[in-house]
């Protein structure tokens, strides 16, 4: 049987924590920046974690 290839879409978006867990980027912060406040923004650039429910598709994905 072959190996399972990486999702290489998941694998850029995703990082894996010393836990376990998937932190990935949010979303909304690549234009139309004028419109948003800084608080809003500045909310954007933290990042968070996976749900655990979208963590066994990603695990799955990735090949873990």
């Amino acid at each position: 049987m072959p190996k399972q290839k990486t999702n290489k879409a998941v694998a850029k978006r995703v990082k894996v924590t010393a836990s376990g867990r998937f932190k990935h980027s949010r979303a909304g912060r690549g234009h139309l920046k004028s419109t948003k406040s800084s608080k809003r923004l500045r909310g954007l650039s933290k990042r968070k974690m996976l749900s655990k429910s979208f963590e066994k598709h990603a695990r799955r994905l990735l090949g873990m």
